[in-house]
């Protein structure tokens, strides 16, 4: 866990980051509907129009929460294309709700081997932001792989607050050991370590979760929250511990705010 909010995801997609440093080799042609979602067109509640150029092989949807890897290529209604992952000849992999509301909510309808055509009102991509594309975006995208996350891990019923057999160090870091580990030696506060880890709120919200995304999380220790770098020099290879870590150790007012819980495994360190 950074000392930002949530621990960074690499190589998110453009639609996420912003549109400043794509390299594309060509230009793929606009369609000939590029400026408006013909008649037949699917369409949503929410302004969301659609057309399903190649049926899908699958019969699973992805939810909101999946890694998906698709195909894409995109345009302003006025045929000018401003990003393809087709140009740049790799597919792209993403969380679905890390990105624009428009693709979260049209890649949900579709099914693995399946091309859409999407015409993406405003209020659903950039909203205006600035250095964004503007308007109405259009986009094929091909839906090429499905990856849903593990379930998250149930909220502990002792979330609330530290429990009678926590034990507190002198910065009232409260800590409890869920598993033993195997190990005999503890990580230094210059150590590199990989953990599992989820965190909540004090009223079981959960906020992030290396779990959820099936990757552990690597970082040195001197470069997280205060609570993290003393907590995780406690354990040992192999144990899991829940926290309760204060505001002062976490993230001094910032979201999330007050006391925060994790449970983490360590799982190496250097």
């Amino acid at each position: 866990m950074k000392n930002s909010t949530f621990a960074p995801l690499v190589s998110l997609l453009i639609l996420v980051t912003g549109f400043a440093s794509i390299a594309v080799a060509g230009m793929i042609a606009a369609p000939e509907d590029v400026a408006t979602p013909p008649e037949g067109a699917e369409k949503t509640a929410t302004g969301l129009a659609m057309r399903v150029l190649v049926a899908g092989t699958g019969t699973t949807h992805p939810s909101r929460i999946a890694m998906v890897t698709v195909h894409y290529t995109g345009w302003t209604t006025d045929g000018k294309m401003f990003d393809s992952s087709v140009e740049r000849g790799k597919p792209a992999t993403f969380p679905l709700d890390r990105v624009i509301a428009g693709w979260t909510e049209g890649l949900q309808l579709m099914v693995v081997g399946e091309t859409r055509r999407m015409w993406i009102p405003e209020k659903l991509a950039y909203a205006g932001k600035a250095g964004r594309p503007a308007g109405m975006l259009v986009f094929d995208v091909e839906l090429i792989d499905i990856e849903e996350p593990p379930a998250p891990p149930a909220v502990p019923v002792d979330v609330a607050e530290p429990p009678m057999d926590a034990v507190f160090t002198k910065s009232r870091l409260a800590s409890k050991v869920i598993e033993q580990g195997s190990g005999t030696e503890h990580p230094t506060k210059r150590s590199k370590v990989t953990v599992h880890y989820t965190g909540w709120t004090t009223d079981g919200k959960m906020f992030d979760s290396s779990v959820v995304r099936g990757k552990p999380a690597s970082f040195a220790l001197n470069q997280v929250i205060a609570g993290w770098t003393e907590g995780l020099q406690l354990m040992v290879k192999g144990e899991t511990r829940r926290f309760w870590i204060p505001q002062k150790l976490a993230y001094r007012g910032q979201p999330p705010v007050g006391m925060l819980v994790f449970d983490v495994t360590l799982l190496d360190f250097q």
